[in-house]
């Protein structure tokens, strides 16, 4: 179908490399803890979002681009880096600060509009250059050498990936938000929850800058 091959294999492969744990992940599930699975659901489609942005530029060419220039790519680099880190100190900082007397007032991340959700899934994806050498790297595989349209069969490819990804995420963001009804953890279990949360932010974004191309 539109010049792709072993579209059954890069469906199962997509599959399993949607449910691999990363950042958008991590995301998702932190939204559907603390506002439920509207607010995970809002994460996920930013995430969808930028993985179309990636498609896209894939296709045009531009991800080729960055990955064949090392300015290019150190700058999105840092910049995803940089957003990544602001997210995880964000958590432990705030943390810190609302301990103490107080401790009982502690909760997951602060709440959020379903806009400012939406829009950190998407900078969360669109600032990983990781993900574009990937859609590089992965699709190109799966499209016949006698395509008569490459730049269509990579689209196709792209998002038949995204909607497995999105229902993949869907199903992350509800089956965390109907764990954590179940679950009430005390004060201090969701503080260093939050803690954990926010290092391993800061750990995504210190690999990533860290990251070669």
């Amino acid at each position: 179908m539109f010049g792709t091959q072993d579209l059954t294999l890069f469906i199962v492969s997509g599959l399993l490399l949607n449910i691999a744990p990363g950042p958008d992940s991590l995301l998702i599930m932190a939204r559907s803890a603390s506002q439920g699975f509207r607010a995970g659901s809002a994460a996920a489609l930013g995430v969808g979002s930028g993985t179309l942005v990636h498609v896209l530029a894939a296709a045009l060419g531009l991800s080729a681009l960055m990955a064949a220039s090392s300015w290019a790519f150190g700058l999105v680099k840092l910049l995803g880096a940089a957003y990544l880190v602001y997210i995880g100190l964000s958590l432990l900082l705030r943390r810190a600060a609302a301990e103490g007397p107080r401790e009982a007032a502690a909760t997951l991340p602060p709440k959020q509009s379903l806009r400012s959700i939406y829009l950190q899934g998407l900078l969360t994806n669109v600032l990983n250059p990781k993900v574009a050498l990937f859609f590089l790297a992965f699709v190109p595989q799966f499209i016949a050498a006698d395509a008569p349209s490459k730049p269509l069969a990579f689209v196709f490819l792209g998002l038949v990936f995204n909607l497995n990804g999105m229902l993949w995420c869907h199903f992350l963001a509800w089956s965390t938000a109907q764990a954590s009804r179940r679950i009430t953890a005390s004060p201090r279990v969701v503080s260093w929850l939050n803690r954990a949360i926010g290092a391993v932010f800061l750990g995504f974004g210190l690999r990533l800058a860290l990251a070669q191309r």
